[in-house]
């Protein structure tokens, strides 16, 4: 009698996680209906045209959720985005990052003239600076690792890495776990910064 008690409430069990698992792992096909607001800025298929604007396309779910609940905490501050994910609730996030993660990310460009320096710094680092080279948590490709969270960043827009770098650098965006990022970004000139952007733009993502 125990036995079949056992095997009962074990399958209960079962079946009750089956659908949270469901869920956390997000709906691509409502994330794309949920996605025609974000559209006029990062394009239906998640690759922003405007530079200044991120290309969310094949971009790690995990990431993307934590981004926009940051963006609804105030953790990261943009008064833009602050507005587009007033309305979201949590499934809603997991919905949107599944959808932009299916897209393929469009192929991006490098600077031929800084481009050698920023493969340096992204493969090596700046040790004279104690800056840590980069593709210790994004990888050789830019892919960067979608368990501990760190985003790809092959192919994105260059003026928006930097602009990231940059606001890491200053504090003005403050969301990095264990301040990694600020740690990183606080010893780079501008000229480090630029040229490393434009590395992981020229990047494509895969290889």
């Amino acid at each position: 009698m125990n036995h079949k008690l056992s095997a009962l409430f074990a399958a209960l069990s079962v079946s009750l996680l089956l659908p949270l698992s469901a869920a956390q792992a997000g709906d691509p096909q409502r994330g794309q209906e949920l996605s025609q607001s974000c559209a006029a800025c990062h394009q239906a298929d998640g690759n922003s045209v405007n530079p200044e604007w991120p290309k969310l396309a094949g971009q790690h779910p995990k990431y993307t959720t934590k981004q926009l609940e940051d963006y609804k905490s105030g953790r990261r501050e943009n008064s833009l985005m602050a507005g587009q994910v007033a309305n979201l609730d949590e499934q809603d996030m997991r919905d949107l990052s599944a959808y932009f993660a299916e897209q393929s990310i469009s192929s991006g460009t490098a600077d031929e003239e800084v481009v050698e320096r920023g493969e340096q710094i992204y493969r090596g680092g700046i040790p004279s600076q104690n800056v840590a080279a980069c593709i210790a948590c994004h990888g050789p490709n830019g892919n960067g690792n979608p368990e501990a969270m760190f985003p790809a960043v092959a192919g994105q827009h260059a003026q928006y890495s930097a602009d990231q770098l940059r606001y890491f650098r200053s504090g003005d965006r403050a969301n990095d776990n264990g301040r990694m990022m600020r740690n990183v970004a606080r010893n780079m000139s501008d000229s480090d910064i630029e040229a490393v952007s434009q590395y992981m733009a020229g990047l494509q993502t895969g290889n």
